[in-house]
């Protein structure tokens, strides 16, 4: 009971990431620390993604499956059972849009309130929803403010003026795409709290405040897709996905060599080294693919 009880108690965080090479699951526990709360890794799984094809379902019985297994792993190694999650999304379907909003500042000595700043934001959004059709915002992110029409550094609450203006970077992706996801994970009995763009989160664990503050790009060569995130004064100002990976690489090689795509796949990794095929050759391939990327 006591054991159950602790169970219970624990602050457990799980975390899933849907590729089209690789269904990786991991779980978390939040941590109090002296000086700050952190995040520990209680468990994790993967599974090889089937089903998928440039980040989108193309069979939601085989990336159930996938799923379903890395869940496994993960729970078998943390000890706990999974019920909720936050997913993370990636594909050729993630694309930005910009948007612009604005709102007339309502309080009569023109000092501009958190009430304001919402109404310029949900204008931009609207505006972007009707522009947008079978998309889904994923990131609502605001990049600059002008209070009547002149540029604002920082956040304008506190600040008068009769107009306010934003303009903003939402992140979309397409909605039936992000419907299928979400409800693959769901059939494994797993409910889906928060969805967040594959770029985003990696960004959150691989670059430091410095890096995004002095502005820098964040690029993940995937399995069939390449995606790139901009940072600038800490926020990210474009995302792009481009359907092209490292799996490309795969099978010039095979092409290029006349070979199998399984032994292409080993020689791309390094894991043969000593083969009769051509160096020079070799670097002439994954050169011509990678200029691509």
């Amino acid at each position: 009971m006591r054991h159950l009880l602790y169970i219970m108690a624990r602050n457990i965080i799980t975390g899933i990431d849907v590729g089209t090479y690789q269904v990786k699951v991991v779980i978390a526990e939040h941590v109090k620390g002296k000086d700050r709360d952190f995040p520990r890794i209680i468990g994790s799984g993967f599974a090889e993604s089937k089903g998928l094809r440039h980040g989108y379902i193309i069979n939601s019985k085989d990336v159930e499956k996938s799923i379903r297994e890395a869940i496994g792993q993960a729970e078998q190694v943390a000890k706990v059972t999974v019920k909720h999650t936050y997913l993370s999304v990636g594909g050729v379907g993630l694309e930005e849009v910009r948007g612009k909003g604005g709102t007339i500042v309502t309080r009569a000595d023109a000092e501009i309130t958190d009430f304001d700043v919402r109404r310029a934001l949900q204008d931009a959004e609207e505006k972007v929803r009707e522009r947008s059709s079978n998309r889904k915002i994923v990131h609502a992110i605001p990049l600059s403010y002008k209070i009547d029409g002149a540029p604002v550094l920082g956040r304008p609450i506190g600040m008068r003026g009769s107009k306010l203006e934003v303009e903003m970077l939402f992140i979309t992706c397409f909605e039936q795409h992000l419907n299928d996801l979400i409800r693959a994970v769901e059939e494994t009995n797993v409910e889906v709290d928060d969805v967040m763009a594959s770029p985003i989160a990696g960004s959150l664990v691989t670059l430091t405040k410095t890096q995004k503050m002095a502005g820098c790009v964040l690029a993940n060569i995937g399995s069939e897709t390449v995606s790139l995130v901009v940072f600038e004064d800490n926020i990210p100002i474009s995302l792009k996905v481009f359907p092209i990976g490292s799996t490309d690489i795969t099978n010039d090689i095979a092409l290029g060599l006349k070979i199998s795509l399984e032994e292409a796949e080993q020689i791309k990794k390094g894991a043969i080294t000593s083969t009769s095929y051509p160096k020079k050759r070799l670097d002439e391939i994954i050169m011509a693919r990678l200029s691509d990327i």
